[in-house]
This record gives structure tokens, C-alpha cells and sequence, in this order.
């Protein structure tokens, strides 16, 4: 199921030293009210509740569920100096967390100002009141948590089974809503990937930052590049937690965005108002030459394909693909990795500038996603071990070198290793009962060094060749290639191709199934030459 994440909708009040610099919270992480959708979102302001709720129902007619991000660690009222607007005025010290031996001061575990002290009894029912209300009333499917790891917080610190998390466990309503973790806050043991407990999704940073390195040309990632294609089983695989778990993303709505991460060396937050100041200089960015936009031909290509690397690995790997609205089409930022308080160009998604590259980027996202739709052994509910099962003959994951050859402890502690293949067997995907599968076998070769890379493509039983489905360095490319078994491939510089294996003619039960595989595969592949997605204007 595909679902839209929306930035905060709840009631939130502006900031008074945004005013005094004529900006505006244009995120909206600032709540006042968890029971109010924020009127200014509304065509008609008296109208919010039943807007809302239409929306959601035509989000839902058009197949697509609704996921709010909510913001319940922190409020509206800050610090000791901030205003008294609710929470203060009604039990200041029980809504809120105060320095123990001097409570005219707030804990600020959030970096906001205030905690929301979830760990009272009534505070906690607030708070899950409010998810029911706006699962059952307003319809929506699941949550994303704002610094998540401050609603885990007891006295002593994180707990995954703290009061609130309990409570979401054992509630009937809640238990069956995707509940989505921002698993870190600023407070002492704040970064908790992989801490939360089963039946949560996690925002996983070290997808994106190593998967960002990786392209970048970082030296050492070749292991965690691996970690992270497969489901970062390193941080979730316990517990009887799934890869789905790993909520996989490049960008997210603070920080660089996709084009900007290819573009910009540094930030670029002037018009903050802060002197650059704010924001997250750790970007594991690239301009490839030029500072901002260039006509340079040769660097505009290398961002173009980076960009493409990038999504990718997004969709074809393990776990839960997130991605950032505007990504699909290249939109940029000008380099602010912080537009919270930019509600103007900066901002905001302009579907009329889209030219004829942002417009490739897009019809590529949209092939991208109708493969990994066609591919059952990227979203299979167990992690992937590489360990050789004897009864079935076939290992589920197995790393290979450029020269075909199996990766050995020296290949991947070789620092200066850039480029890896990976081989998925289909045969090892089957669930329920222990036997061989037939989901088609995937071939994927990442190369991010800067130049080309001759691959040798490896056998694998049952199969008589390789087709190619995908190569970032020819991205419209709607021939079907095949590739026999011990060719040598040259993969350019930077770049990413994707195979899947041709079975040989049988009429076995299990060849006929990787057949069938094989050819939804190919029907997908189709597909997605032959529908594009276009972008024709506000009124197209």
C-alpha cells in the first residue's frame, strides 16, 4: 500500500521571533492543539473538520492511505519565559518535565524549549486519546512520531516498555495503525534506531547517510552499504522484527534535498534570517565542480545520474521506501537544508518549472516503482542471512566482486572498494512451508567509483542468462538486453544496473514457477516504457 505522510496538521501557534523577522513556522512543529486540524490549511477556515475528512476520503478513493506526522514530545508554550496558552495555566508540572531540583526550569530533552511529560497518567491519555480520535473520526491510517524517543522516556530514560508504548501495544485501536518512529531526541540516550519494539517502523538515518556516502565515493561503506540494501538487519533484526521495520529515506523534509545533496558542498540558510548558523552542516554532499546551478554539461549529467543512483537504491532495496515529495522531479531548494520558516519559492512544489530532465527523473521514479511492485523478493518479511541452507541448495543473498568472484573478509575490509554486486536467489523466497520458491532472481551491480568498472555476470542454477532492466547511465533505455552467463559487463562510472535471470526451459514445477516470475517481471518492465507520468501545470 502506498500512503502520503503529511506534515503537521494539528492547531500550532507562530513563533514570535519568526514574526519579528517576517517569516512563518511553514512546517507547523510548533502544536497547541492535538484535537485540531490548523485552520489555515483549510480553503474555507470554518470548514477544517469536514476538509479534512474529505481529503482523507479522496486520498483513500484513490488508493492511497493517510499518515500524519504528529508532534507530541514538545508544545507551543516553551521555556520559562514562553507563554502560558494552556498546558502552563491548567498543571504545569504535570504536563511538563522540570529539573528536578529547580522546577521553574523545563527539561528540554526535545531542543524546543519543553518536554511533554508522557509518563503522567493523564498526559498519557491526552495523548492517545487524541490517535484515537484521529484514526476512528478522521480516518486516517497510521502516525509518524516527532522525535519519537522523548514519548519513550520514563524517569529513568528510554524504555521500550514505557508507558506509552505499552499502551500502544495493548490499545484495540492503535495496535492496528502503522506507527512510525523519528527514533531520536536530544536528550541523554536520545538516538534509538532499532530500539523500538515490535510492531513499529523506524526512520532509519544511517540508510541515507550511508547510502549518500557510498555514491559520494566515501571509502569503507562497502559493508554498510550491504547492511542497508538488505534491511539493516544490524539494527532490527531482533525481537522477531521485519526489514519492513527500516523506514529507508534520502531526504526528508528537514535537510537537502535530493538535487541539492548533488549540488551544494555547503548550506546555503541566509534567508533564516540566523547567518547561516541553523541547520546541519553534516550533509555528505557532492557539487561535482560548481557551487549551485551550473550549464556545465558534464556536471549536470553526473548530478542527473547520482540523482538516479540514489533512487535506486531507494526502491530496490529492503524495507520501507520513503521519499520526498519533489524528489521525483529534481526540485531544489537553493541550498537550504533548514526551510522550516520559508513558506515562498523556497519552499514550495512548482510544477510549472519542470523542463525536460526533471521531467525524465520523474517518468525514471515512476519505472522504478512499478518494478519494485513486480519484485515480491525486495519485500519479503524475513532478513536475509547469506548462510547456505542445505536442504534447499541455495543461499538467499550472496556478495560478489566485480570479477564474479565471492566477497572474503579481506574484499570487504579493503577501504578504497567501491563497487559490489549483490545476487538475490528467488528460489530461497518461499514462506509458510520449507521448500524453493519462484520468485525471479535478481542480479544488481553498484559501482560509485568514477570510472568504468568492468563486471563479470555470475551463473546461477536454473537460469540461461541475465536481461537487463535497469541502468542509471542509460535511463530511458526501453530495449530488452540479454546478457549471457560469464559475459563481462562495462558498468560506467557511477552507476547502477539491475538484471534479472532468464530460467531455462523445464516443465518442473519450480521452473515453471520462476517462468511465471520472470515474465510478471517483464510485463512490469513494459509497463514502465510505455506509461509515463507527466507534468502538464496546475491547470493540465
Amino acid at each position: 500500500m502506498t500512503s502520503v505522510e503529511l506534515l503537521p496538521v494539528h492547531a500550532f501557534v507562530q513563533d514570535d521571533y519568526l514574526q519579528e523577522k517576517d517569516l512563518v513556522n511553514y512546517w507547523g512543529y510548533n502544536t497547541i492543539s492535538f484535537f485540531t486540524p490548523a485552520r489555515r490549511y483549510a480553503a474555507v477556515p470554518d470548514f477544517a473538520f469536514s476538509e479534512f475528512k474529505e481529503m482523507v476520503a479522496r486520498m483513500h478513493g484513490a488508493g492511497l492511505e493517510v499518515i500524519l506526522d504528529v508532534v507530541y514530545n514538545h508544545t507551543a508554550e516553551g521555556n520559562e519565559k514562553g507563554p502560558t496558552l494552556s498546558y502552563k495555566g491548567v498543571d504545569n508540572a504535570s504536563y511538563y518535565r522540570l529539573m528536578p531540583k529547580e522546577p521553574r526550569y523545563y527539561i528540554n530533552d526535545t531542543g524546543t524549549g519543553n518536554t511533554f511529560n508522557l509518563s503522567h497518567p493523564r498526559v498519557l491519555q491526552l495523548v492517545t486519546d487524541s490517535l484515537r480520535y484521529w484514526a476512528t473520526e478522521m480516518r486516517v491510517d497510521g502516525f509518524r512520531f516527532d522525535l519519537a524517543t522523548i514519548l519513550g522516556r520514563e524517569p529513568h530514560g528510554f524504555d521500550e516498555g514505557g508507558g506509552f508504548l505499552d499502551t500502544c501495544r495493548q490499545d484495540p485501536v492503535l495496535n492496528g495503525v502503522k506507527l512510525i518512529a523519528e527514533p531520536w531526541d536530544c536528550g541523554p540516550g536520545g538516538y534509538q534506531v532499532g530500539g523500538f519494539p515490535p510492531g513499529w517502523a523506524e526512520w532509519n538515518d544511517r540508510f541515507r547517510d550511508d547510502v549518500r556516502g557510498f555514491w559520494r565515493g566515501d571509502e569503507g561503506l562497502l559493508p554498510a552499504l550491504a547492511s542497508r540494501i538488505t534491511g539493516s538487519a544490524d539494527k532490527f533484526n531482533k525481537r522477531g522484527r521485519k526489514p519492513w521495520a527500516s523506514v529507508n529515506f534520502l531526504t526528508a523534509h528537514d535537510g537537502f534535498t535530493l538535487n541539492d545533496t548533488v549540488s551544494y558542498n555547503e548550506k546555503h540558510n541566509m534567508a533564516n534570517g540566523e547567518n547561516n548558523r541553523d541547520g546541519h552542516s553534516h550533509n555528505l554532499s557532492n557539487n561535482y565542480g560548481v557551487e549551485g546551478p551550473t550549464d556545465d554539461p558534464a556536471i549536470r549529467a553526473v548530478r542527473l545520474r547520482q540523482m538516479r543512483n540514489m533512487l535506486a537504491t531507494l526502491f530496490l532495496s529492503r524495507g520501507t521506501p520513503m521519499l520526498l515529495a519533489g524528489d521525483e522531479f529534481a526540485r531544489t531548494q537553493g541550498g537550504n537544508n533548514n526551510a522550516y520558516c520559508q513558506d515562498n519559492e523556497i519552499s514550495w512544489l512548482d510544477w510549472e518549472a519542470i523542463g525536460p530532465e526533471e521531467q525524465d527523473l520523474a517518468e525514471f521514479t515512476q519505472r522504478l516503482t512499478l518494478l519494485r511492485e513486480a519484485l515480491p523478493i525486495l519485500t519479503r518479511g524475513r532478513f536475509l542471512t547469506g548462510a547456505y541452507d542445505e536442504d534447499l541448495g541455495v543461499k538467499d543473498v550472496t556478495w560478489l566482486r566485480p570479477d564474479g568472484g565471492e566477497m572474503a573478509d579481506a574484499n570487504w575490509l579493503q577501504g578504497d572498494a567501491r563497487s559490489l554486486a549483490v545476487l538475490l536467489d528467488g528460489r530461497a523466497q518461499a514462506s509458510g512451508i520449507h521448500r524453493r520458491g519462484g520468485d525471479a532472481t535478481l542480479l544488481i551491480l553498484y559501482n560509485a567509483y568514477h570510472d568504468l568498472v568492468s563486471f563479470t555476470l555470475p551463473g546461477s542454477v536454473g537460469g540461461v542468462g541475465w536481461t537487463r532492466l535497469l541502468d542509471t547511465n542509460l535511463p530511458d533505455s526501453q530495449e530488452v538486453v540479454s546478457v549471457p552467463i560469464g559475459a563481462r559487463y562495462d558498468v560506467t562510472g557511477r552507476s547502477m544496473l539491475m538484471f534479472v535471470l532468464k530460467p531455462e526451459e523445464s516443465e518442473t514445477e519450480e521452473a515453471s514457477e520462476m517462468e511465471r516470475s520472470y515474465q510478471h517481471v517483464m510485463q512490469a518492465f513494459e509497463r514502465a516504457n510505455v506509461n509515463s507520468v507527466r507534468f502538464e501545470g496546475r491547470d493540465g
